[in-house]
């Protein structure tokens, strides 16, 4: 009879921590778009802002393409204007899926562009606006 008792709560707990664990684990999309190039530059291909349980994170896409530039940064901007402050790295590669780390400290609520930036020269080489 003690065998039965336990067995129900065995079980219940095996199916908590299962639901608990897919429930935190799970990436949340917060915004999208593709990229566009700029200045004379080609730049195509998706990004994403996700949110994971390691924080914020630029997200280009496998289809992403550059033809690339010196000193490409990655960072936000707002109706049209980089934002200096919001520079994550520089570009690590013109092509391919890469992920760049937002620092917690950067509130990206207030952009709605992703660049691609050329800070010796301060123009943009491709901008995405995100949704």
């Amino acid at each position: 009879m003690l065998s039965s008792t336990f067995k129900p709560l065995r079980i219940s707990a095996v199916v908590i921590s299962l639901v608990f664990f897919s429930v935190a684990s799970a990436d949340e999309d917060l915004a999208s778009g593709t990229f566009k190039g700029a200045s004379g530059y080609s730049t195509s291909g998706s990004v994403t802002v996700v949110k994971t349980s390691d924080g914020i994170q630029v997200v280009l896409g496998e289809d992403f393409k550059f033809s690339g530039a010196p000193d490409a940064r990655v960072g936000f901007g707002k109706n049209g204007k980089y934002d200096s402050k919001s520079h994550l790295e520089l570009l690590r590669s013109n092509k391919g899926r890469q992920v760049y780390a937002v620092p917690a400290s950067l509130d990206i609520d207030g952009y709605n562009e992703i660049y691609i930036w050329c800070k010796r020269f301060g123009v943009p080489l491709g901008v995405a606006k995100i949704k």
